[in-house]
């Protein structure tokens, strides 16, 4: 969230207001009077627009920052509940700019995007002025140094009374991405405020979970887990890469690019059996042992909304039959839990073997057909009886 983006921005010398972070309108009429003078009430959550949704407000006093918390804490932005508010010393920038580090997959390097003609509708810019959006293109072993920054803040054409600060900025803000293991660092806005200063009024910045795992055991602190989905999280603790989504088809796969091409299969298939859609993605990599799935289907089966499980395994390293064993022991480890049918659709290493397994199993909620799109047909039919 943008109070802990600022956490982090302030840890590694980037120029902002951390502010305090609180979960009552009287927490936040305590901060405002601790300021003094006009304070800024901004809605914590994980999603943008937050202004445009009335997320943001400027009191002018203590007791108004009152009562816009009291307004703001509850109320839902895109999805999102807001349990917390951020309160800020309110400094009207002069100017807006926009910052960002990211991760340029597509070319195996990083990407700097910035531009002086940015701010919170920098996306209108992108859109109408595209030419006042700068992309630099930043080698990951060379990295970002004084030169590198210089030469991005002028690319960028940051006005002169802030262009050393920006150097510096531009470097802090490098560190922190690297340094974090972050896959994304923005600042939007990055203001000109009054006294020409320069300084990161909002936050947002993506953490590579892979590398926090074991690098950054301290970024487990960022999670807020009484506000995480409950089915993700009883994932995550059971280390399967999961996450939910809004349908009726639980599926389960062995691989990233299988259970991807099974949500679209799925979402086809979906279209002449009532508009049923996928419930999840769950990926069980390649140890789709007896407690693996058992973890996998404990955790699709207690989805309210999953009306029926696909099981899609292409058999590599593990091989069909070890699969079919593990639907097999998962389904005696969650005995009357198991109350939804599964479409099993298996193919690849020791197929034979792992059909045969589940024809002998017989089991009545087990159903399995030999191709994808067979089994997504009828995955969805059952999901829509």
């Amino acid at each position: 969230m943008e109070y802990q983006a600022k956490e982090l921005f302030a840890k590694h010398g980037v120029a902002t207001t951390v502010g305090k972070t609180v979960e009552t309108a009287e927490e936040a009429k305590a901060a405002a009077e601790e300021f003094g003078g006009v304070t800024v009430v901004k809605a914590q959550v994980k999603a943008g627009g937050r202004g445009k949704a009335g997320g943001v407000k400027i009191a002018k006093t203590a007791d108004e920052a009152f009562q816009y918390a009291s307004d703001i804490l509850g109320m839902e932005i895109k999805g999102l509940t807001v349990n917390r508010v951020m309160i800020t010393p309110a400094t009207p920038p002069e100017e807006e700019y926009y910052f960002s580090f990211l991760l340029d997959r597509s070319n195996r390097q990083y990407l700097c995007i910035a531009s002086v003609e940015g701010g919170v509708e920098i996306e209108e810019v992108a859109k109408t002025n595209p030419d006042a959006v700068k992309k630099i293109a930043i080698d990951p072993g060379a990295g970002v140094d004084a030169a590198k920054a210089r030469e991005i803040a002028t690319e960028a054409a940051f006005p002169e009374p802030v262009f050393e600060q920006a150097v510096e900025m531009i470097q802090a803000l490098y560190q922190t991405f690297v340094e974090e293991d972050a896959t994304l660092v923005e600042v939007n806005p990055l203001a000109r405020l009054a006294g020409d200063k320069l300084e990161a009024l909002d936050g947002k910045v993506s953490l590579d979970d892979n590398a926090s795992e074991f690098r950054h055991p301290d970024h487990e602190a960022f999670e807020i887990r009484e506000e995480a989905d409950p089915l993700e999280a009883k994932a995550k603790d059971k280390g399967l890469n999961y996450v939910k989504l809004d349908g009726q088809v639980g599926i389960i796969g062995n691989g990233a690019g299988l259970v991807m091409s099974t949500l679209d299969v799925v979402a086809y298939a979906g279209e002449k059996h009532g508009g049923v859609k996928p419930a999840n993605f769950l990926d069980i990599g390649g140890g789709a042992n007896a407690q693996v799935m058992a973890d996998g289907l404990d955790v699709i089966l207690n989805d309210a909304q999953v009306k029926s499980v696909f099981v899609n395994v292409f058999g590599g390293i593990t091989a069909c039959d070890e699969v079919a064993n593990g639907i097999k022991g998962a389904l005696e480890i969650l005995g009357d839990e198991a109350t939804k049918p599964l479409v099993v659709r298996l193919d690849g290493n020791n197929v034979d073997k792992g059909r045969a397994i589940l024809e002998e199993l017989n089991h009545p909620l087990v159903t399995t057909v030999d191709t994808m799109d067979g089994a997504a047909d009828k995955a969805a039919e059952l999901a829509n009886a």
